[in-house]
């Protein structure tokens, strides 16, 4: 009994994150298979309890640079979803609600457990690469009038695919799959997708923020960098004490995901505001 709960607690805040992004799936389909709506819509426009309208900012952008006009309730409803993300960290998103990150994570379980590394079995574009992706979506957008990425977004044709079929949603989501396993490490998520990037933007200003606190008990065990998805974050508030940089990870690409927290037996890191540095 020992054994499980220190095992839960080593994962606790995965465990969370899993029924976080489970609940968020389970209340869009309650409607559509039960006839009880909760959240209706999907996860770039929905509404919740026939009241409350929330929509993904990154839609609303393309949607205005497509000449879309935009409702009242729209724009209410991503400037809900922007305040909320501004406050507890962008890419909360990422590693809380998106559905396809349950998918990449268990690429990067499989891939560790097939032991598949060294650099003639991996390829590993430039992180900055999904900046440019997201600008030529937003670009394509202006130009063609059409919703580029939301006909191609592969959370959507997850969520589309679950309720009726996945027809060629399969096919996207096993590539992302497979592509995570054998060719880049956590590749879509890290180095591609264009809606991580844009929360991204916003990550850089927002408030919760994880701080390696503790920063001086550091024992080089290297079990965040192996557990974080952006493990390029930790090094400056980690390392940066000789350089005068503070221990709070500030940079916007960290998903609070908080598997750091998790696996450091020194508990080097803490879940605080960006203002305590």
């Amino acid at each position: 009994m020992s054994h499980v709960i220190t095992m839960i607690k080593a994962r606790r805040w995965l465990i969370l994150r899993r029924i976080s992004q489970l609940s968020i799936m389970f209340l869009f389909l309650l409607g559509p298979l039960f006839d009880y709506w909760i959240l209706k819509g999907n996860l770039s426009s929905s509404l919740f309890l026939d009241k409350i309208p929330m929509s993904d900012p990154y839609l609303l952008l393309q949607s205005w640079l497509a000449g879309h006009d935009l409702f009242k309730t729209a724009l209410i409803g991503g400037l809900i979803i922007f305040s909320l993300y501004f406050l507890i960290g962008g890419r909360v998103y990422c590693s809380w609600v998106c559905p396809l990150n349950i998918v990449t994570d268990l690429a990067a379980w499989i891939r560790e457990k097939l032991n598949i590394k060294g650099k003639k079995r991996q390829f590993s574009p430039n992180r900055f690469i999904r900046y440019w992706v997201l600008a030529l979506t937003l670009l394509l957008s202006m130009v063609s009038g059409v919703l580029v990425w939301e006909t191609i977004n592969p959370v959507s044709l997850l969520h589309r695919g679950i309720l009726f079929g996945m027809g060629i949603g399969w096919l996207v989501i096993l590539f992302i799959f497979l592509f995570d396993i054998f060719i880049s490490p956590r590749g879509w998520c890290g180095h591609l997708c264009p809606v991580g990037a844009f929360y991204s933007l916003i990550g850089f200003f927002s408030l919760v923020k994880v701080n390696a606190v503790n920063r001086q008990q550091c024992d080089d065990c290297m079990d965040c960098y192996a557990v974080c998805p952006e493990p390029q974050v930790l090094k400056p508030a980690l390392k940066g004490e000789k350089n005068g940089i503070t221990p709070l990870i500030a940079s916007g690409n960290c998903t609070n995901c908080f598997r750091c927290i998790d696996v450091c037996s020194v508990n080097v890191f803490k879940m605080g505001l960006r203002f305590n540095k």
